[in-house]
């Protein structure tokens, strides 16, 4: 029996995404895969039911209820649709089920077999797969251009009839895709671009993209490529000399985030008030709380010394055509590890999918 793959419209405010677009419908009918779309499911991503429908998808009212086989989604859907699920239909998506405890009730009292991608090994072999990694590199790109809409100054050097312009000081906070890519975009747009992490092995991937390695003199490797957790005396040596640093910063953009955890508290309220009036802090940590103590998630706010804060949301969402082609790409490459000549066959051996899939009385 050829296993029919429901391709959902999503529901949570603001996003713009899809997850899977028609360039991936075509691949996983090609695997033998009934595809089902529904209705409008792409239209604010560009893609069109047209564009679905020629891919050799059916479209389908969103209010159509799952017939069971496979689910595909950005975010996890909410509660009531979940309940409508049959028991063991499979579900693959950025879920974050524990980061809300009634959405992990919710998938578990739904009995599905629900794959986080969030939860995905970083290995070799799951780069294909790897949505942090592809969803950041929107995220870093865009946080750069908000940064550059808020500041009063210019970012590149500009010699006018009025005098030569200085370019503005950038400073990027966290080394990961996305910081990176704040590296490479900020250069782009021809400021003076630093960059900060405590893993001194990124000093050579910020200076391939132009930017300078701020060296505080505090190196914190941990596992998995992410930062572990600072000493009190790692700590307050890094903010004493970040403080400093930051008076002569016009721009930071914070990327420094961990999954799965609050993201690590860099800038202090007492390193806000020391920067310059009309500095402006980028803080893509915000859905976990914030890099920055005054971070407010979802708001742009101005200190008390005129700085601008912004903590904007789902940023990859802003980029939605090329985030979803992103997504779906990566969707499509996890799904091929189960999806074998029309029908799901799970290979519990294979540390991807035993890693990646989530159960309540057994989730990390």
């Amino acid at each position: 029996m050829t296993v029919e793959v429901r391709v959902v419209r999503e529901t949570a405010a603001g996003e713009r995404r899809v997850a899977a677009v028609p360039e991936t419908v075509k691949k996983l009918m090609a695997a033998g895969a009934a595809v089902q779309v529904e209705a409008g499911a792409g239209a604010a991503a560009g893609f069109t039911d047209q564009a679905y429908l020629d891919a050799g998808a059916s479209i389908v009212a969103p209010a159509t209820p799952v017939a069971g086989g496979l689910v595909l989604c950005v975010q996890c859907p909410p509660a009531a649709a979940l309940a409508g699920y049959p028991a063991g239909t499979v579900l693959v998506g950025s879920l974050h089920p524990q980061a809300d405890a009634a959405r992990a009730q919710a998938l578990t009292a739904a009995g599905v077999v629900a794959f986080p991608l969030e939860r995905l090994p970083r290995t070799t072999r799951a780069q294909a797969m790897d949505v942090l990694s592809s969803q950041a590199a929107m995220t870093g790109y865009k946080a750069v251009l908000i940064a550059a809409e808020l500041t009063p100054r210019f970012f590149p050097m500009l010699t006018t009839a009025a005098g030569t312009i200085r370019p503005s000081r950038v400073l990027i906070v966290g080394a990961g895709v996305a910081g990176l890519q704040a590296v490479a975009t900020a250069k782009r747009l021809g400021a003076q671009v630093e960059g900060f992490d405590v893993r001194p092995e990124t000093r050579e991937q910020i200076e391939s993209l132009g930017g300078r390695f701020l060296d505080l003199g505090v190196s914190a490797v941990g596992e998995g490529g992410y930062a572990r957790a600072l000493t009190e005396d790692e700590r307050a040596e890094q903010q004493r000399r970040l403080a400093e640093h930051l008076k002569g910063v016009d721009t930071i953009v914070c990327t420094a985030a961990v999954p799965g955890r609050p993201a690590p508290k860099i800038i202090t309220a007492a390193m806000v008030a020391g920067m310059k009036p009309g500095s402006v802090i980028v803080d893509l940590a915000a859905e976990t709380g914030g890099n920055c103590e005054l971070t407010q998630p979802g708001q742009t706010i101005t200190s008390a010394n005129g700085v601008t804060l912004a903590g904007p949301l789902n940023l990859a969402s802003m980029g939605a055509v090329h985030a979803s082609e992103m997504f779906a790409r990566n969707v499509y490459n996890f799904v091929v590890l189960f999806l074998k000549d029309g029908a799901l066959s799970f290979d519990w051996e294979d540390e991807l999918l035993a890693r990646t899939r989530w159960q309540a009385d057994a989730a990390a």
